[in-house]
């Protein structure tokens, strides 16, 4: 097998290979091997023909398909190593000679990784925030952490107020006819929650347990559905019970039924610790963001649209997944929303192209530096991984496969690429 190269555009090479007429006439053989029972033979049982009777009845070319692709795989993957190309997407094959007694020769173009001229990535700078928390942001969350322990206590006596939850049946139309989707039973409403659109809530505010309610109200411009964005509807609303929070006091007795603290003040102090904590942690990625998006702007690569739009091919199945938990699909998604795939596309496409870009700039200077990830880091990342997921290493690892310890490997890579980043940036 030989191989020539030639650039054809900034990030697309064609190779020329040419196969050895012997390697060719076992990719032949083997073609026959695999197809022999299919064929049909005058004077001969099915599957039974020898190869020169098959190629005389239906000609060579019948073997030919097969055989093309058992040589350009092999020869393809060869070349490719042999000349260091590393190819983003499929090649695309193009046959300049074949026959028989005669060597195979073929084209392989194929988009390749781009070159990536890095500028500046050490000595950066980016100012990281100060973190502070008073004694308001404590407070604050005591009353969060006092909401979610509240409980929902029945009221008769008075009417809808903002905060109340209230089950309601409601029926709306438009111009007197009702529409799909606009009426409900037994529906449980939070009042300023805006989970209905504007003015909905807003009217419920006064109304008595038992009361029916004409809501009139106008769907927004922007409404996810065509049919009635713009459009004034009524919907009667007739409220079937009132329930107000009741929140709990915040004292010791408190501090100690939602924590493992026994005073209100050692609660306090660990809701300080944890809030300096997380504010530490983002304050520490927003700075860390900054040091590579300066590195990734300083650097020069022109990105293949095909690495995009791979990365816009994740992104979309990543969302697809999200909404399925959601119990929805992409499809119906984009149907709610009124748009067509490609225009979501579109609107994430520089996120993606920033995506690509980043990686690439970090695997460039990963390899300018020399990073990489030990043996002894890998262990202890599976180590890790593996008490996540509750399990011994062992059987951890009996579920890795090759992609998965390339991917681990690479996150390690990555993560002491962007500490290298940040060690050497300023403050």
């Amino acid at each position: 097998m030989s191989a020539k190269v030639e650039k054809i555009d900034k990030n697309v090479v064609k190779l020329e290979i040419e196969v050895d007429s012997q390697v060719f006439e076992e990719c032949m053989d083997k073609a026959f091997q695999r197809r022999k029972s299919q064929f049909n033979v005058p004077g001969f049982r099915k599957g039974k023909a020898p190869r020169a009777m098959v190629e005389r009845y239906y000609g060579e070319q019948v073997l030919y398909e097969d055989a093309i692709n058992f040589a350009c795989a092999d020869a393809y993957d060869k070349a490719i190593d042999e000349n260091d190309i590393r190819p983003v997407d499929r090649p695309q094959i193009d046959i300049v000679q074949i026959g028989k007694g005669k060597n195979f020769i073929f084209t392989a173009t194929v988009t390749v990784m781009p070159e990536v001229t890095l500028g500046e990535y050490k000595g950066l700078e980016a100012k990281k925030d100060e973190v502070v928390i008073t004694d308001d942001d404590v407070e604050e969350e005591l009353k969060r952490i006092a909401d979610r322990n509240s409980k929902l206590i029945t009221v008769e006596d008075r009417p809808v107020q903002e905060g109340d939850t209230v089950d309601i049946d409601f029926e709306g139309s438009i111009d007197g006819v009702p529409f799909k989707g606009g009426s409900a039973k037994g529906y449980t409403l939070v009042i300023g929650s805006g989970t209905f659109i504007p003015g909905f809530e807003d009217q419920l505010v006064g109304a008595t347990l038992g009361s029916e309610v004409d809501v009139n109200v106008t769907f927004p411009e922007d409404y996810h559905s065509e049919e009635l964005k713009g459009k004034p509807a009524l919907f009667k609303v007739k409220i079937n019970e009132i329930k107000k929070k009741q929140l709990p006091e915040i004292n010791d007795e408190f501090a100690s039924d939602v924590s493992e603290f026994e005073t209100l003040d050692e609660f306090k102090a660990d809701i300080r610790k944890k809030l300096t904590e997380r504010a530490q942690a983002q304050a520490d990625r927003k700075f860390e963001n900054e040091i590579i998006d300066k590195a990734v702007e300083n650097a020069q690569c022109d990105i293949p649209d095909v690495m995009v739009e791979r990365r816009l091919d994740e992104i979309m199945g990543q969302l697809d997944m999200q909404l399925r938990y959601q119990g929805m699909n992409l499809a119906g998604y984009l149907k709610m929303m009124g748009i067509e795939e490609s225009q979501l596309r579109a609107d994430y496409r520089e996120g993606a192209y920033k995506d690509v870009k980043t990686q690439l700039v970090l695997d460039k200077i990963a390899e300018v530096e020399n990073i990489s990830a030990s043996d002894e880091e890998y262990e202890e990342e599976v180590k890790k991984m593996a008490e996540r997921y509750s399990q011994s290493v062992e059987d951890f690892k009996k579920h890795l496969h090759e992609d998965d310890i390339e991917y681990i490997k690479n996150s390690i890579v990555r993560r002491k690429t962007i500490a290298l980043l940040v060690d050497n940036a300023k403050q």
